[in-house]
């Protein structure tokens, strides 16, 4: 909010040409130690949907793990913005994809009868709460480029990876092959906007006009922009993200204390997973606690924690489950 008010003040050019957007690209470009292209877009799932139909032909497919939320929770964008483009849903342990299965999947089928793959989607942590080692990404990546593919990332929660790992961000993207980043920022702090970060320049040569086209070029950018510096300076996204994986770590161990739930996935990220009974689930939400419940297969609750989520919040939260659970 600082950063906003900063640059609230006097007058800007608009459409990107602005100080506050300049210095927002290059501290993202400092983060990643690389020069690569940036653009602000106002949400993920345009971010996502614009980044994929980038990479993608009208009749490619994108093979993504069957819970990404690009399969289960866009709406059909990407394809909408692709124009076609359908997206290959595989399966994988613990809401990850592995060379193997991308392989796999490529060789299936590969008549004109059916969606040639374009690219891979991998979700950075993942949906279920998991996390891509650098090792992982850089086998996945290596299968990838010699699949002849483009290789597209999304990171609404890669900070979370990033703390939790404690790698630099090169690692985990370029460095592995990542052609494409959406960097979140929304679910890290910022009241709106996120970053589509191509580490391959040359994907982005038209770029700017699909954005456009998209609905996505904002008239008073730096309002994206300053956000992002209010993040970036002083390592605010790190600390954020840190905070959010720690509160999640302490609801995990004090829900594992209980001996009738079962948390269902590693706690990597900044998520727990737990099998809740339908009865107890419906209480909590009467006491007013809102979670999603159709995250992955199976029917588990989802638990969330975020950058601004209190130890207090924690506690109250397995309070109740607690008492519920008698």
């Amino acid at each position: 909010m600082a950063a906003l008010e900063k640059a609230n003040v006097g007058h800007a050019q608009s459409y990107g040409a602005d100080p506050w957007t300049h210095k927002a690209a290059d501290l993202i470009r400092d983060v990643f130690e690389t020069n690569c292209e940036v653009f602000f877009v106002f949400n993920g799932t345009a971010a996502n949907s614009l980044a994929v139909a980038s990479l993608s032909d009208t009749f490619h497919s994108v093979l993504c793990h069957e819970f990404s939320h690009v399969e289960t929770d866009e709406c059909g964008a990407p394809g909408f913005f692709s124009h076609g483009t359908k997206m290959a849903p595989v399966s994988g342990e613990n809401g990850k994809l592995s060379p193997a299965s991308i392989e796999q999947t490529v060789k299936r089928r590969d008549d004109i009868h059916h969606p040639k793959p374009g690219l891979v989607s991998l979700t950075q942590a993942t949906e279920l709460g998991t996390i891509y080692l650098p090792e992982e990404l850089k086998a996945i990546g290596r299968t990838i480029k010699r699949l002849g593919l483009h290789f597209h990332m999304d990171g609404a929660r890669f900070a979370n990876a990033v703390v939790e790992l404690k790698v630099a961000p090169r690692k985990l993207t370029w460095e592995a092959g990542v052609d494409v980043l959406c960097f979140g920022g929304t679910k890290n702090g910022m009241a709106l906007g996120e970053a589509i970060v191509f580490f391959n320049r040359e994907l982005a040569q038209s770029f700017d006009f699909r954005r456009k086209q998209g609905g996505q070029l904002a008239s008073k950018m730096r309002f994206l922009a300053a956000q992002w510096i209010g993040l970036l300076q002083n390592d605010v996204w790190l600390r954020n993200a840190r905070h959010a994986n720690q509160m999640a770590q302490k609801l995990e161990r004090a829900l594992r204390s209980i001996p009738s739930l079962r948390i269902k996935y590693p706690r990597q990220a900044n998520s727990v997973f737990v099998d809740l009974p339908r009865s107890i689930v419906k209480k909590l939400h009467h006491r007013g606690w809102h979670f999603y419940m159709d995250v992955g297969p199976g029917g588990i609750a989802r638990l969330m924690c975020s950058w601004d989520t209190i130890e207090k919040d924690v506690e109250a939260l397995v309070k109740d489950v607690r008492e519920l659970t008698k």
